[in-house]
């Protein structure tokens, strides 16, 4: 059944899709991320949003949005980039994972909600963002962004023009060349780690950790800011040997990379009970081991999202909830010692 975002009576025209061919069987065959989907006609790929009619494949999602927002930087989360900054939010619908554990499955698990959604286009956005006060840019969040890579690459382009940052809240599993044509407007971007075991990445999510790993590293190399997130999930991915082996990981990336603990809570199809606080604890000492600055989220305790200098343990940005006081940084250094630090303001 074709999907009711091909409805002719919809004013809205349809995106045609970048980054596809066609199969030998003449079927559209996405190459925006590592599925490779072959789309049958009038259906969609398992991201829900890249859908395929008469041959051709369309990025139904264009434009289409669930969620416009003004949130706090540190939301994101970014901890070192532009602290105490307001940025500009959007999501969409779908997602090229299947984690049953998603936290945002009421957009991320389903395709465009007509009923639901904003039709917005960029030129719209920016003038939108113009009229907030003190917001940085952008942050293409909440759901999947990258399965819209053409929206999220044409307000990127319109944004860096005029001044703002590019966000990114992804899961990474993007292919190299698309990944290479949208990363020079990306000023940060905060990818999902989700795990360190190749088993969990395939079992849990539909995908695997290796494009994963080349998307962060690829990002690294490009001089884009990067913070990381992990949710930890009780009995999943919380050993403090892989917890170990994955700041080993990104150590050897740069020692510097923010790496965020997150606590899970049961969502979705997942009800296992929330994470331990203890635990939470336990591995931020075994990322810390390897990792500068090593983050708990998700919790009432403030003092484990306090960014310390490494050199004489300063609070150089403390947090509590959203909220950042960077009476400690003078510039992108520890006021108290001088010591450079890897901070964007």
């Amino acid at each position: 059944m074709i999907p009711t975002i091909f409805d002719e009576s919809s004013p809205r025209p349809l995106r045609q899709a970048d980054w596809w061919d066609a199969a030998p069987d003449g079927r559209p065959r996405c190459r925006l991320c590592p599925h490779t989907c072959v789309v049958d006609d009038g259906a969609c790929g398992r991201c829900r949003v890249r859908c395929a009619r008469d041959g051709v494949l369309y990025a139904v999602g264009y434009g289409v949005l669930s969620s416009v927002a003004v949130d706090p930087i540190e939301k994101k989360p970014l901890y070192h980039f532009h602290p105490g900054k307001p940025i500009l939010s959007i999501g969409g619908w779908g997602c090229n994972f299947t984690c049953g554990f998603c936290q945002n499955a009421e957009i991320s698990q389903r395709g465009v909600d007509t009923a639901r959604a904003l039709t917005v286009s960029p030129e719209e956005l920016l003038l939108h963002a113009r009229d907030i006060r003190g917001v940085i840019g952008i942050a293409y969040t909440y759901n999947e962004p990258l399965i819209n890579v053409e929206y999220v690459r044409d307000c990127a382009v319109l944004f860096r023009r005029e001044g703002f940052a590019n966000v990114l809240v992804t899961n990474g599993y993007i292919n190299p060349e698309p990944l290479a044509d949208l990363v020079p407007y990306i000023a940060a971007a905060n990818v999902d780690l989700k795990s360190f075991s190749a088993s969990f990445y395939e079992r849990e999510c539909g995908g695997r950790l290796r494009h994963v790993q080349r998307t962060i590293e690829a990002m690294v190399r490009a001089g884009v800011h990067v913070e990381l997130t992990t949710l930890v999930i009780p009995g999943c991915n919380d050993s403090e040997e892989e917890i170990r082996r994955l700041a080993e990981y990104v150590a050897g990336l740069s020692p510097d990379i923010p790496l965020h603990l997150s606590r899970y809570f049961p969502q979705h199809q997942y009800r296992r009970p929330p994470t331990p606080f203890e635990t939470l604890v336990r591995l931020h000492a075994a990322a810390s081991a390897h990792l500068r600055h090593v983050y708990i989220g998700n919790v009432k305790d403030d003092s484990y999202a306090a960014t310390r200098c490494p050199r004489c343990r300063s609070v150089v940005v403390a947090r509590y909830g959203f909220h950042a006081d960077t009476s400690g940084l003078a510039g992108v250094s520890c006021r108290a010692c001088g010591n450079p630090l890897p901070f964007v303001v």
